[in-house]
């Protein structure tokens, strides 16, 4: 519920992320044992359930540098969809409760009306892509703010990207972020079967599909990332990818590394299956 004073709960059913801190923390800790912080201005992490996808989204936000605001950016959203964010104050997580970067909301408003994109909207839909993250920050951000956005798959993606980065810059804000998005989402229970079913669908969709968005994303370039993301379906939330590309560009990044990847048949046989990749962008 919005307000002055308001607070957004966990939405998603029980069993897509644990339910206490401690396991949280027990969970992370087997994960991301011996990996130290991370130096990564935007990483790209997936956001399906825990038990899918939950260990790239560790890494991924562990390789993230420090920083007073953790953005997350998530995606779900169609063409025609405006961006949108959410305006509580506060968000409650099993492992704690994470307060808004409200100062960082109203700058990057104000650069997006600014730069001739309008404003955004007020996120109050329940959605997996930003939710499923959140309880990992005050695990491994302790001291960060969060921002919660999401972002359409066309070129405004790229501009929210951008106008974040000069709005923290404005604010003098180190911020980390975060763009959230699975890859080919492929089968019949998805309604997306290009390429028939069986091993060659699933080559298909791993080393063609996948890695077509994924090398766009390597190769820093918004546009390429962009359109491979829709056009094949390669993303479910590309513009969430591009906006936390075009973030760390604007804030000097001048690097991209494949944290890893993995797919839903790690965990389950399915004839219907999901890509995860996990990346980060670097000085």
């Amino acid at each position: 519920m919005e307000g002055s004073h308001s607070r957004r709960m966990p939405a998603l059913p029980r069993g897509w992320y644990p339910d206490s801190r401690e396991e949280v923390e027990k969970t992370l800790a087997s994960w991301i044992e011996g990996e130290g912080s991370g130096s990564a201005i935007a990483v790209v992490s997936p956001h399906a359930g825990w038990k899918y996808s939950g260990r790239l989204a560790a890494k991924a936000l562990r390789a993230l540098r420090s920083s007073q605001t953790v953005a997350v950016v998530g995606g779900h959203l169609g063409y025609g969809d405006v961006i949108l964010c959410a305006r509580e104050e506060g968000f409650s997580t099993p492992a704690g409760i994470i307060e808004a970067d409200k100062e960082l909301l109203g700058a990057l408003e104000s650069e997006l009306k600014d730069s001739g994109f309008g404003g955004m909207q007020a996120d109050s839909r329940l959605d997996n892509s930003v939710e499923v993250i959140l309880p990992m920050i005050p695990v491994l951000h302790p001291v960060a703010k969060i921002l919660w956005l999401r972002s359409p798959p066309r070129a405004a993606a790229k501009e929210l990207g951008a106008a974040l980065g000069r709005a923290a810059a404005m604010l003098g804000r180190t911020v980390g972020c975060v763009g959230s998005t699975d890859l080919t989402h492929y089968g019949p229970a998805y309604g997306f079967t290009p390429h028939g079913t069986g091993p060659k669908a699933r080559e298909w969709a791993r080393n063609v599909n996948d890695k077509g968005f994924v090398s766009a994303l390597l190769a820093m370039n918004c546009e390429s990332a962009l359109a491979a993301g829709v056009k094949t379906q390669a993303a479910c939330s590309p513009g969430a990818a591009v906006s936390a590309l075009s973030f760390a560009l604007e804030s000097g990044a001048t690097a991209a590394r494949l944290i890893g990847y993995a797919s839903s048949l790690d965990v389950a046989d399915s004839p219907s299956f999901v890509g995860y990749a996990a990346l980060a962008f670097e000085a």
